[in-house]
């Protein structure tokens, strides 16, 4: 806001409160006269600060707007926004197929459901193994 602007809207309200303290105090004509003013004064300032921001605040992420400090268009904003949820969209895609695969790699390597056949010769008896312990133990 320039300063000529922050002055007119200083007194818009000191008008405003003016005329309401004539109309409290029994000067209604007069106070709802200078009230008027200070209201239209209100008003045509206000009216001023919205024309003069042309640009735009969009609310989001602080990359939105750019480092000087000055703001982008409501058309650049939402040209960036759009990019940025694309570039989201196809790295959340590229983190759902990286998470897939190596469930698949895992399947492959999984043990098979029946188990291989026995290549080795079939265990001793208990009473062998039983046999050899003992006499071990004894020497």
């Amino acid at each position: 806001m320039s300063l000529h602007q922050k002055v007119s809207v200083s007194v818009g309200v000191l008008l405003v409160a003016v005329g309401i303290c004539l109309i409290v105090t029994f000067m209604g004509a007069v106070g709802l006269a200078v009230c008027g003013l200070g209201l239209a004064i209100l008003i045509v300032s206000f009216c001023k600060v919205m024309k003069s921001n042309s640009h735009m605040t969009i609310p989001g992420h602080f990359l939105l707007h750019p480092r000087t400090g000055t703001r982008y268009t409501y058309e650049q904003a939402i040209a960036l926004q759009r990019r940025l949820d694309r570039i989201r969209r196809a790295s959340a895609e590229e983190r759902r197929s990286i998470q897939r695969c190596p469930t698949t790699l895992t399947s492959l390597h999984s043990l098979p459901g029946t188990p291989p056949p026995w290549d080795m010769e079939p265990p001793p008896p208990y009473e062998t193994v039983m046999k050899t312990t003992t006499s071990l133990n004894q020497l």
